[in-house]
């Protein structure tokens, strides 16, 4: 693999590997360790940990973003804003602002069954041209300011966008609170005649 491809591995805040997060990581940590230019940050709040750990993804050109315990992942956002594109290893992680979002431009997705082949992600980061990790690269730069949180607030910013993702789903629940609504009268209508009916003992 060229220098031009590097990789950084980060681990955890805490260096302990738990759940399905915790047992991927072990065994890319097996597939990759003697992979030239991958490189493995431990981002642990012990000594400068966590100064190594954002060094090393901000001197990569690709992090990877391994399925942790939770649906969403702080090393994404870490390497959003260290500006190395993503390499995400998850079925179901959850992202932000996905549906006016297409992470796509700016994000590499592989699922954790294809990580977990042998060479298959080496392989797969090697076959990325110069031209192509540009424009993702680019394409990061560009989408940053919506992750970053700013005092006070600005356009763009990651509050706004939160702000903008709520309003954009409140008419989805409006339209299921009204739904929820439709037979509200027949339901009551209904318990009306059932409570007047006069019906036999253990009947229910």
């Amino acid at each position: 693999m060229s220098p031009e491809n590097s990789i950084v591995m980060e681990e955890g805040k805490g260096s302990k590997l738990t759940l399905d997060g915790g047992f991927i990581r072990q065994e890319l940590f097996y597939l990759l360790k003697d992979e030239k230019d991958v490189h493995f940050a431990f981002g642990n709040t012990q000594g400068n940990g966590i100064n190594k750990a954002s060094q090393g993804m901000h001197s990569s050109k690709f992090c990877l973003n391994i399925a942790g315990d939770t649906p969403s992942s702080n090393r994404l956002f870490d390497a959003i804003a260290s500006h190395c594109v993503p390499v995400i290893i998850s079925d179901e992680i959850e992202l932000p602002y996905e549906d006016v979002l297409d992470y796509s431009q700016f994000c590499i997705f592989v699922r954790t069954s294809d990580a977990l082949k042998d060479k298959f992600l080496i392989k797969l980061i090697r076959s990325i041209k110069k031209d192509e990790w540009t424009r993702m690269w680019r394409r990061l730069k560009e989408v940053e300011n919506f992750f970053e949180f700013q005092y006070p607030s600005k356009e763009g910013d990651a509050v706004q966008m939160i702000w903008q993702a709520i309003t954009r789903k409140v008419p989805a629940i409006r339209m299921k609170l009204h739904k929820s609504r439709r037979f509200s009268r027949s339901s009551v209508g209904r318990e009306r005649v059932l409570n007047s009916m006069q019906l036999p003992k253990n009947f229910w």
